[in-house]
């Protein structure tokens, strides 16, 4: 009659998120983050052309910093995931807010590039993919009804952090030096452990009400029930073991879960997004020089990654707002389909723009479908696996993408060298968004909806992806409170179930065998080992 013990496999179930309360601390967290990731790599670009001085290195070189950074975050995905499944979220921020700090730090005592490759590059790299991919999913576990929001709020720290960050870094290089800019950097990257350090984990508050609902069913078992006590005892001894015997210890969760291939949904969204991928970095990367070839000023030019920027800040909240609708979510998928489609026809559409007026009207349609996307993706994920596997899936899709972002710009920029056309780069790159677009909305329609018509329903498995996860939470804890409460029951079991018989109860066994035989129905009865039998039924007193 003891609390349930791990080691029993009877773990507490997931709790239902709260969608907010402490969840909007962890929304920040995931904001810092999320800003970190995606900012930090292009911020660090504005130390390039000292660093060039003093190495003697080409901008190439230089630019590879940028690249090992965002390899990192990308390909080490699976690493990730093996480590929060392993040791949870916030040990694994923790560590990679200390490694994407010591990097920085370290790197500015470097003398040579390959010192920096090093540090800067695998080191900072790898302690910022440590902190993004367990942030996405802790904000996955406080947010089930406001999730779309929640994801396009934490989505607009890339943003955010991108258009201060880098003014920031030019201050710094030009009063310390790149040296001191790379220390002072490394010290706000301290930040990231204490986003770590608010992961708090949710499975305290399921454990303390299920111990409470442990306590209640204990107390009303050992209360004396005059001269059937005894019996009492002996059968809900009985009935405890039948539990057991029929509850198996769960198998210890796996570090890198393969199955969510078999998911259809997960397939066609890993499809798409390399697609997606290929094309969708290359504007961006190629607009200023895009821009200087058609006779912009530098300063002018460089003012278009600003307008981006700043449109991309409000896109991505105002599209989470939009994905959180009762009739837009359950078609979130199309949305994104859609907000790609968009983006693809942006670029397609740009591509002719020969004066600055052209590309500032691009910049504000691209900065709106940028939002969309950057907002959505995560979500879908979200949508289609479950928080359960989010953590494996999350892992493995960035391991996917980072060969399509080590195959998409570079090859876009060799295009721009051997062609001399920016044109043809934006119609490329453009086809190549439309056509992920276009593969997922008619994969999701013919492969998901008309499947779901034919398929029977899903069993419960709250280990299983797809669902909403309030629904399962709720289900788990029901099934507790309910198990503390009618504790008069018997479990009724076809399997080989243990029956405590005492000379008495095989006295009343006889008897009823005698009088009735047969199989007895209702409340109250207990299957014996050898299943249902007339001489080896025992029917409880209710106490």
């Amino acid at each position: 009659m003891g609390r349930p013990d791990p080691e029993e496999g009877r773990l507490p179930a997931p709790v239902k998120p709260p969608d907010g309360g402490w969840g909007w601390i962890v929304l920040l967290g995931c904001f810092v983050i999320t800003g970190f990731s995606y900012a930090f790599p292009k911020a660090v670009s504005v130390y390039f052309k000292e660093l060039m001085k003093d190495f003697h290195v080409g901008y190439s070189d230089t630019a590879w910093i940028s690249s090992i950074m965002l390899a990192m975050l990308y390909g080490t995905g699976p690493v990730c995931s093996i480590m929060v499944n392993q040791f949870g979220c916030r040990p694994v921020m923790l560590i990679g807010g200390l490694l994407a700090s010591s990097g920085m730090i370290l790197a500015s005592f470097t003398t040579n590039i390959i010192e920096l490759y090093l540090t800067a590059g695998v080191l900072t790299g790898l302690g910022m993919a440590l902190n993004f991919q367990p942030s996405l999913i802790m904000l996955g576990t406080y947010f089930d009804k406001r999730r779309p929001l929640a994801n396009g709020l934490a989505a607009a720290g890339s943003p955010v952090f991108l258009s201060s960050l880098s003014p920031l870094g030019q201050v710094l290089l030009e009063k310390f030096g790149w040296r001191g800019g790379f220390l002072i950097m490394g010290g706000l990257l301290l930040n990231c452990c204490t986003c770590g350090a608010v992961m708090r984990p949710l499975d305290m508050g399921m454990k303390r009400k299920m111990e409470k609902a442990q306590d209640k069913y204990e107390a009303k078992e050992m209360l004396p029930i005059g001269g059937k006590s005894e019996e009492g005892i002996s059968s809900a001894d009985g009935t405890k073991k039948a539990k057991k015997a029929k509850k198996k210890p769960k198998k210890g969760k796996k570090l890198l879960d393969f199955s969510i291939f078999s998911n259809r949904g997960f397939i066609i969204y890993t499809i798409s997004k390399f697609i997606l991928v290929l094309g969708l970095f290359v504007p961006p990367i190629l607009l200023v020089n895009y821009a200087k070839d058609t006779g912009v000023p530098d300063t002018e030019a460089a003012f278009l990654l600003s307008i981006i920027g700043f449109i991309d800040i409000f896109a991505r909240p105002a599209c989470g707002m939009v994905a959180g609708l009762k009739w837009v979510r359950p078609h979130v998928a199309y949305l994104f389909s859609f907000s790609m489609l968009f983006n693809g026809l942006t670029d397609i559409c740009s591509a002719r723009a020969s004066n600055y007026t052209g590309l500032v009207i691009f910049c504000v349609f691209f900065g709106i479908s940028y939002g969309m996307v950057g907002a959505l993706q995560f979500e879908v994920l979200m949508a289609i696996v479950g928080s359960q596997k989010f953590s494996s899936a999350i892992g493995l899709v960035l391991l996917i993408e980072a060969f399509a972002v080590l195959i998409g710009p570079p090859s876009a920029g060799r295009l721009v060298d051997a062609l001399k056309n920016y044109e043809v780069i934006f119609y490329l790159a453009g086809s190549e968004v439309v056509l992920s677009a276009l593969f997922l909305a008619m994969a999701t329609y013919c492969c998901l909806n008309r499947g779901k018509k034919k398929e029977p329903p899903p069993e419960k498995n709250p280990s299983a992806g797809g669902g909403s996860d309030t629904e399962e939470a709720e289900s788990d804890v029901q099934e507790a409170e309910e198990h503390s409460s009618d504790n008069h029951q018997p479990v009724h079991s076809t399997d080989n179930a243990v029956v405590v018989a005492s000379e008495e109860a095989n006295h009343v066994a006889e008897e009823q065998s005698g009088e009735g035989g047969g199989c007895p129905e209702g409340d109250g009865e207990v299957l014996a080992r050898d299943g249902c039998n007339a001489d080896q039924m025992v029917e409880r007193d209710r106490f």
